[in-house]
């Protein structure tokens, strides 16, 4: 069976041309096109799409909200297109709340000049994403309470929820680190909310992000959580209480200096496929934390984060992976899983619950 695609731009050049690359690989089949968010939402319901790619800045209709309608209407994994602008990140933060399940840059030299790479990028994430449909379509449809809505922001004591923990157990690990790439902003949203403003350790983020977004999802988790959370600075000392997500475009170590860690950043290296890393991440810790730490690997494309976990298991570290139901994309808690490294394979609701129960 061949995906199914709806794409949505308000540009007929890029429109066309989005739609010669899908077409062009055998398991795609683009069935219409919309030149706005209104049009994009009669269509989702008439042609009954696997995967829609939707343009964020629309006339008649704007890409958040025909998202928020479509969700509402007939779940479907959406693919955005944003801008690499700071005022672009938080339009796809906006877009990814109201339920869309991943984004990709929106450059005119991609499609202009028949860039391959691109090209076997976007059609590699609608394969998958169509795969995922249903599962998609059930996630939306259940997820309730999970995530708090931006439009209920307030105080940090107003817009977070957190599970209570016994404050009479001693807390088993010294570090948490949680890595994720596709659909991984819903999931980390879902987990950091619900921890305690005293949490017991420090927690390292790392979400496979560019450098113009780290920064505003790090605002937008901090706003949502008890917690303090900051784009990791280099320099940082890690305390309880506090999160660091790993800058885009980075890649983010420990070093320990007078039995202080300190979060080390340095630039990515050309031969580095993620950036940031969540294995070049893992594999610091190994080094600083030994037995102590636990890594929490979330959905995602690709397997980065297997050859960290393998060290750390090594180290007698533990190491969670989220189970297939809830992730949107399992390939990265799955090879970790195939490869024998996790202790616990869970939902991500009991993830969240277990991270605050330290056990």
């Amino acid at each position: 069976m061949r995906v199914k695609v709806l794409v949505v731009d308000d540009s007929r050049f890029y429109r066309n041309r989005l739609c010669e690359i899908l077409a062009a690989d055998p398991n795609i089949q683009v069935i219409g096109t919309a030149e706005h968010g209104g049009e994009a939402v009669d269509k989702s319901v008439s042609l009954k799409p696997d995967v829609i790619t939707m343009d964020i800045e629309m006339p008649v209709m704007d890409g958040i909200s025909a998202v928020r309608e479509i969700m509402k209407r007939k779940p479907v994994p959406i693919l955005m297109f944003s801008s690499l602008t700071a005022e672009g990140a938080q339009a796809t933060f906006d877009a990814l709340d109201a339920g869309a399940v991943d984004f990709m840059f929106k450059r005119l030299e991609n499609v202009a000049q028949k860039n391959t790479e691109f090209a076997g990028e976007i059609c590699n994430r609608v394969r998958v994403l169509g795969s995922r449909a249903a599962l998609v379509s059930r996630q939306f449809r259940n997820r309730g309470n999970l995530l708090p809505s931006t439009t209920e922001r307030g105080s940090k004591d107003q817009s977070a929820r957190p599970l209570l923990r016994d404050e009479a157990a001693l807390y088993k690990y010294k570090l948490v680190v949680i890595g994720a790439s596709t659909g991984g902003p819903s999931a980390l949203q879902a987990i950091i909310c619900q921890l305690p403003g005293d949490f017991p350790a420090p927690v390292l983020i790392i979400q496979h992000m560019p450098a113009a977004f780290t920064a505003s999802f790090a605002r937008r988790l901090d706003a949502l959580s008890k917690l303090n959370i900051k784009e990791a600075k280099d320099g940082d000392i890690l305390a309880s209480g506090n999160v660091f997500v790993a800058p885009g475009g980075k890649q983010m170590l420990l070093e320990e200096d007078s039995g202080k860690k300190i979060v080390r950043i340095r630039d990515s290296k050309e031969n580095e496929q993620y950036k940031p890393s969540i294995d070049i991440s893992l594999k610091s810790v190994a080094d600083v934390y030994g037995k102590n730490a636990l890594a929490v690997i979330l959905t995602g494309m690709g397997s980065d984060g297997r050859e960290g976990a393998a060290l750390l298991k090594k180290g007698g570290s533990s190491v969670w992976a989220q189970d297939e139901e809830t992730s949107i994309v399992y390939g990265m808690p799955q090879a970790v899983v195939e490869a024998g490294l996790a202790d616990r394979v869970m939902p991500i609701t009991e993830i969240a619950r277990q991270l605050a129960l330290g056990i």
